[in-house]
This record gives C-alpha cells, sequence and structure tokens, in this order.
C-alpha cells in the first residue's frame, strides 16, 4: 500500500495530480455581499467564490444544485468566528463564575464567604477547576458494576474488569465517562483516573492543530490497572462549547479524497495532524507515505523534495511529540507491548468521537494490523459524519466482523450527528452500529437516525415540542430516578435554550450518560 512520491505528483500548491480529489468550503473566499447574491439570486458566481475542488466544473455544477447546503456551512462559519473572542471571553468568564459558586458551596455559601473575607478564588489549571461540561454534569463516579453485569455476580473489581466485552453497559458507562472526563484539564483527569476510578493514569496529551496553529487536540490514555492490564483506553476530547474553532470544523464540509479509503473530512484529518488543508498534498504524504516514526526528518525530506519548496520541519513540526495521531500511535504501541494480554478502546464525545474512528481507520490504512487485532472496539457519542460510503465499506471488516466493534450512541434530537450533510454534493455517510435513544431513554438499533440531516420541515415541530419535554423532565430527574440524576440550574438553563436551538442543547454529554444507565432495549 505504501509508495514513496513521485515527482510530477504535486501541482503547484500541493494540489494532488494523480487522482487524489478534493473539495474545499472556505468561508474566507467570499463576503457578504456574494453570500446575500447566492442566497438570494442563485447567483452561480458568488456561490463559487467560497468553493474550491479538484474538479472545477463539478465545483461550479455542485453551487447551481446544492445551494442550501453550501450556504449552511459558510454561514455558520463567518457567524462564530465573527464572535470568536466574545465566545472565548464568555467561555473564560462564566467557567470562573461556575467554579467560583462550587467552590464556596453554592450561592448562599459565597455570599457567606464574601462577608467574611474568605472567598476561594477558582485556578484554572488546577485539580478542583471543572469546565462548563463538567459542571453541566457533575457526576465523575462510574456505575455500578454489579448493578449492570449480573453474570459476573461475586467477582473481585480486577475480574469484573477482566470480562468487561463490547457491548455491555459497564464498557459503555466508562466510555461515556471517558469522553465527558475528557473536557477537563490534565490534573483533573489524572485525580479522577487514579483516586475515584482506581485506574492508571498514563498521559494527558494536548497537541497540535496545524491548520488552526494551536494546540487544540486533547487526549488521555488510561489502563485497568499499571501492570498486567487487561485494558487500554484512549479518549479524544470533544467540542467545546466556547470553542469557535471547534465549532468550525463540525460545520466545516471540506472533504479529501483517498483512492482505497475514500473522502474524508479535512478539518477531522487536520485535528489528528494528518495535513493541512494550505498543502492538500500533505494529507496524501501523511496517510500513504508516513508509516514510521523513526523515519520522520528522512521520508519528509524525501516526499517534499525541492517541488513544493517548503521547509519538511513546517510542514510536520516534531510529529511524534506534538501530532494527536503519531503521540498516540507511539504509545499505544508501547503500552501494548508492555500490556502483552491487552486489547485497547477509542472513545470521544462529539468532535472527540469523529478524532476516536478516525484513528483506527489510519491504523487500517497504514496497515498497522497487529495493534488492530488488539482492538476491543470503538464507543462514539453524538458523533458527527467523518467519511462517506467507500470509507464504510474500507473499515467494515475491520470492525464489524466476526462481532461489532464499533457503536455510535445517538441521542434524540442531537444536532452533530446529522452533520455534515449527507446529501449528492458532500457524500459523508455514517457507519457503524448505530445506538438510538428517545427522549424517554428508549434504546433502538438503527441502521441511520431519524431526520439525518436535520433541517427537513417535517420534524420542525416535533423538535420543539421534544424540546420542551425534555425541559420539563430535567425538572423532575431526580424526582423520578434519584439524587444521581438530578439537574442544577446550569443544565436547566441550557435545557431553555433547547426551545430555540433544540439540536444543540440535545448534544450535552448528560443526555448521553443518562442514556447508558438509564436506557433500555426496545
Amino acid at each position: 500500500m505504501e509508495r514513496d512520491m513521485q515527482e510530477g505528483d504535486l501541482l503547484e500548491g500541493g494540489v494532488p495530480s494523480n487522482g487524489f480529489h478534493f473539495l474545499e468550503v472556505n468561508p474566507h473566499t467570499g463576503g457578504i455581499r456574494d453570500l446575500f447574491k447566492y442566497w438570494v439570486f442563485g447567483d452561480v458566481i458568488s456561490g463559487a467564490k467560497f468553493l474550491d475542488g479538484s474538479d472545477p466544473v463539478g465545483v461550479g455544477t455542485d453551487v447551481v444544485d446544492h445551494r442550501w447546503v453550501i450556504l449552511v456551512s459558510v454561514m455558520v462559519r463567518k457567524v462564530v468566528m465573527f464572535f470568536k473572542k466574545p465566545l472565548e471571553w464568555t467561555g473564560i468568564l462564566v467557567e470562573f463564575l461556575l467554579n467560583l459558586v462550587s467552590l464556596n458551596g453554592g450561592f448562599l455559601g459565597l455570599f457567606c464567604n464574601f462577608i467574611l473575607a474568605q472567598v476561594v478564588m477558582p485556578c484554572r489549571d488546577s485539580d478542583t477547576f471543572i469546565s462548563a461540561i463538567g459542571n453541566l454534569d457533575g457526576r465523575i463516579d462510574l456505575y455500578k458494576p454489579d448493578l449492570v453485569m449480573e453474570d459476573y455476580g461475586g467477582l473481585t473489581d480486577d475480574e469484573r474488569l477482566m470480562k468487561i466485552e463490547m457491548g455491555n453497559r459497564f464498557m459503555m458507562d466508562l466510555c461515556i465517562m471517558a469522553s465527558k472526563l475528557a473536557y477537563e484539564n490534565s490534573k483533573v483527569v489524572k485525580n479522577v483516573v487514579i483516586h475515584r476510578w482506581k485506574m492508571h493514569f498514563v498521559d494527558f496529551y494536548n497537541c497540535w492543530n496545524d491548520y488552526q496553529k494551536q494546540l487544540s487536540t486533547q487526549v488521555f490514555i488510561l489502563c485497568d490497572k499499571p501492570v498486567n492490564a487487561n485494558l487500554i483506553l484512549i479518549s479524544f476530547r470533544g467540542t467545546e462549547p466556547f470553542d469557535a474553532d471547534h465549532w468550525c470544523t463540525d460545520f466545516d464540509y471540506s472533504w479529501y479524497e483517498i483512492p482505497e479509503l475514500g473522502k474524508v473530512h479535512m478539518g477531522f484529518l487536520e485535528a489528528l495532524g494528518l495535513g493541512n488543508r494550505a498543502n492538500k498534498g500533505s494529507f496524501q504524504n501523511l496517510l500513504l507515505n508516513y508509516n514510521t516514526l523513526g523515519e520522520k526528518q528522512a521520508r519528509a525530506s524525501k516526499i517534499v523534495g525541492d517541488s513544493n519548496s517548503t521547509n519538511s520541519r513546517a510542514l510536520y513540526p516534531e510529529m511524534e511529540e506534538r501530532n494527536a495521531y503519531f503521540v498516540v500511535r507511539s504509545k499505544l504501541k508501547d503500552l501494548l507491548t508492555t500490556h502483552k494480554n491487552a486489547k485497547f478502546v477509542v472513545t470521544g464525545h462529539s468532535l472527540g468521537g469523529a478524532l476516536a474512528i478516525l484513528f483506527p481507520t489510519v491504523l487500517v490504512l497504514q496497515e498497522e494490523l497487529e495493534m488492530m487485532r488488539r482492538l476491543l472496539g470503538v464507543y462514539t457519542f453524538g458523533q458527527p459524519r467523518v467519511g462517506d460510503k467507500q470509507m464504510h465499506n474500507f473499515m467494515e471488516s475491520h470492525l464489524n466482523y466476526p462481532v461489532p466493534k464499533y457503536f455510535r450512541v445517538v441521542y434524540c434530537n442531537d444536532l452533530v450527528p446529522r452533520i455534515p450533510y449527507d446529501d449528492k454534493i458532500f457524500l459523508y455517510k455514517h457507519f457503524g452500529v448505530c445506538l438510538y435513544y428517545d427522549s424517554l431513554y428508549n434504546e433502538k438499533r438503527v441502521d441511520e437516525e431519524p431526520n439525518r440531516n436535520f433541517f427537513g420541515p417535517k420534524f420542525l415541530i416535533p423538535e420543539y415540542l421534544n424540546a420542551f419535554w425534555e425541559l420539563i423532565r430535567g425538572l423532575l430527574m431526580g424526582y423520578l430516578h434519584g439524587p444521581e440524576y438530578e439537574e442544577g440550574w446550569f443544565s436547566i438553563l441550557i435545557r431553555t435554550i433547547g426551545l430555540v436551538l433544540p439540536g444543540i442543547s440535545a448534544h450535552s454529554p448528560r443526555d448521553y450518560v443518562n442514556s447508558v444507565r438509564l436506557g433500555r432495549e426496545q
């Protein structure tokens, strides 16, 4: 599968010339006037300014046929980026206030401490500072295994962990809790893994996204025990609610096509450190021609050569230390060598779910078959689409046979699993076993969640009615299911936002935790 780049494979600017195709939706290459003309008058020339592709004729056709889809991608990203700094400052303020109230024992405690001049001030990098996601759902303990693993009664904790397997509810709970924990800082993650879960914390990585030019991809690794581990878990951080770049990645419908693999979401590849759209040939180089970390500089120099006039160190910045895919792959190899009987699970919520399924996909593409043999499975929650039907076919034999290894959990009207769109221009398709939960937490195994592109008019009224029901349900959860499920004021506030944007409020990890713990198969 692996081959060296030949001279002439890349056109000027890194655009592939040997059958590799791409389509980029760029909100910055056109202005508001172009967007208005495209939206109101269907002006093809104005719409085409937002698209760049390897097939110029196809791009022109796509502009005419799929105006609404392109318009949503461009508008959402323009609006989000316009409010990038205010959104960031709002996030800092909200998290500070949430932690200020929490650390001082609630609003009443904060008032008393203020009077006594004993206010406890939050410190962002401490092991007590909790993210907005963590404040939305304060549960950190794992579900009681003996309540869900009836067949394993009488076993010790270590023996139970040896029995965990894909499809059992304890594994699902471990994965959603790890996906939720990934939103916290490294000190909080380490503290919870060691002291609350009684597991072995391996490391927390803050990785480089070369397109965003920042450390915006986070992932942590744990083992069930430090010696002779049976389970290695990799958890990617998802879309942070106040991070404009993360939301733009979710609503970016650009793709890059690898012939054997198919079309893959360009933004998710960049988040894993597998290329940069500024030099689109880098995707091909890293995915197909970059298989061994020890050959980093030699191969990068050989691949790029003089034709790109790009410094190899600038194109591939210290990958084994900074780029998520290479960091995790390298550490996972070491762990699998150390723990001979261990298998690994990959998980994530939202954007983290996309990276979780993309990671083993690239392992297969790069023929890391021994590592894939040790894959126990993948659990994702509220995951956006990552590729097309060809990618589904490519991965099916590795994830579905002889037993299913990839479970994609979707809660009710969550918007994020419905993007990027599944239509003729972008061709994004979900794959894997879909566990769909309705607002009563009833579980169904389906091929695709209802209303797969979210904006269907016949679903509009039911979505808002359901959001109203979720608000009422949130007020009653403590009475219906016990204090563990009681929702605080911050969660109720998010439920009220759902009355305006139901698909956003339904994306909360709280409903995914509830789905796993309360859900039963219909």
